[in-house]
């Protein structure tokens, strides 16, 4: 069981964390608006309010102790770079994961303890760039949002043994073989950040390497099939 703290509650950090599987994780949001306080009491998470500018706020709720991830979505990038400082400075292990709203928060974010940073404006952008300017996304688009309203991301792990093995990723035919488009890949000998593949970097396929991919349903099974044949 994860425990984990989400400050500030909305539809950013609500679309995160509402994707949890609710009996793997222990979440608790802490939230000072009374009004989205009770919105997120009656999706049915545990609610608090404190004071995260106070030190002793924050290790009452856990932090350097038993919480493993504290999610930084505070409306202002201000607090959430404070909210990272604390946290950090109480907890050296801590997963820290924030949403930035400019280019400059980021940074400072990471100088101050940041693990993973979340651009929603950059995401949305490469989201839409790729719709533009990638015709095998639209014909997916075409065949499942138009035609069957089954549209889906996974992520595919490489086991050991897989034929993907030292293969690379441009060799991967998804669009012709599965009706499938690659949308990034976690590459781990890179590290745990997802590369997304409007970068065109061609990236060599090893075991516990990730694969994200975007299409109908049953195209995913028959490749997470073949990925796994051994």
């Amino acid at each position: 069981m994860k425990n984990i703290v989400v400050f500030g509650y909305n539809s950013l950090s609500y679309e995160a964390i509402s994707r949890l599987d609710q009996k793997s994780h222990d979440i608790l949001i802490i939230e000072t608006d009374l009004s989205l306080k009770k919105l997120a009491t009656e999706k049915g998470f545990k609610t608090e309010d404190i004071d995260f500018r106070c030190d002793d706020d924050l290790k009452s709720i856990g932090i350097g102790q038993n919480i493993d991830v504290i999610f930084c979505f505070l409306p202002e990038d201000s607090c959430n770079v404070f909210l990272t400082l604390s946290a950090r400075a109480i907890d050296k292990d801590l997963d820290i994961i924030a949403i930035v709203g400019s280019a400059q928060s980021a940074e400072k974010l990471i100088a101050a303890g940041a693990n993973k940073i979340i651009d929603p404006y950059q995401i949305c952008g490469q989201k839409i760039h790729e719709l533009v300017i990638k015709p095998d996304i639209t014909n997916i688009i075409d065949h499942t949002v138009f035609g069957r309203d089954d549209l889906h991301i996974a992520e595919i792990v490489i086991p050991e043994g897989s034929p993907l093995e030292n293969t690379y990723s441009s060799e991967l035919s998804l669009s012709e073989q599965h009706n499938l488009v690659m949308v990034g890949i976690v590459d781990k000998e890179l590290g745990e950040e997802v590369h997304f593949c409007i970068d065109e970097k061609d990236h060599k396929l090893d075991a516990d390497d990730i694969i994200i991919v975007l299409g109908p349903s049953r195209e995913i099974k028959a490749f997470k099939k073949e990925v796994a044949c051994v």
